[in-house]
């Protein structure tokens, strides 16, 4: 099959298990000799750190949450299984397009009538190349740290010369990956700027 016959849809997952629906048309393609009308499955996704008790932990999250991507020839028999077959898939991102049917030449009283139809969409190609390129983007740059600390918040340092001391937020610096602490020292305050790493919530 040519490549140039293949098109990227959007097909909508149930939120929460477009992996799983990924993972079900995979092997349904598999299981039924697909491979060339289907060159991949795709949930883009982006890699983002989570400060948990100190700890950075890295997590995925999802680019387009509900939707999974495919770039295939669509035929019946793809589209009939991607509909019909593979469990929390309800189908693709479709838009109403008008069908005119012929009239019968064998039944005159016939007339031409136009149906309308639900049709898969294509995605276009720049839409295609900034999705893909974000996916890349995502791949191959560090990966953003989500912060769970606001101004005002108790925490406690875990590490440093001030490990033990309690402290409040008093500013978060995401793009350094810092927090400024205020503690008492010697009765007195001073603001630490420190990573968020070094400190966990009270």
């Amino acid at each position: 099959m040519s490549e140039s016959n293949k098109k990227w849809y959007v097909l909508r997952a149930a939120g929460g298990k477009e992996k799983k629906a990924k993972e079900y048309l995979e092997k349904e393609i598999e299981r039924r000799s697909l491979q060339d009308l289907v060159s991949q499955v795709l949930v883009p996704t982006e890699k983002v750190y989570k400060i948990r008790d100190g700890k950075r932990i890295c997590t995925e999250r999802l680019f387009y949450p509900g939707y999974v991507l495919i770039e295939a020839e669509l035929t019946g028999e793809l589209q009939h299984i991607i509909r019909n077959e593979i469990p929390h898939m309800s189908g693709f991102l479709t838009e109403k397009r008008t069908v005119e049917v012929k009239k019968d030449p064998n039944d005159p009283k016939k007339s031409e009538k136009k149906v309308e139809e639900k049709l898969p969409v294509p995605l276009r190609p720049d839409e295609v190349k900034r999705i893909l390129g974000e996916q890349d983007e995502m791949a191959s740059t560090e990966a953003e740290t989500v912060v769970d600390y606001n101004v005002g918040d108790a925490v406690k340092i875990t590490d440093g010369p001030f490990n033990g001391f309690d402290g409040t937020v008093d500013d978060i610096i995401e793009d350094r990956s810092k927090l400024k602490v205020m503690v008492m020292i010697f009765g007195r305050k001073t603001i630490l700027e420190l990573n968020f790493t070094q400190v966990t919530k009270e």
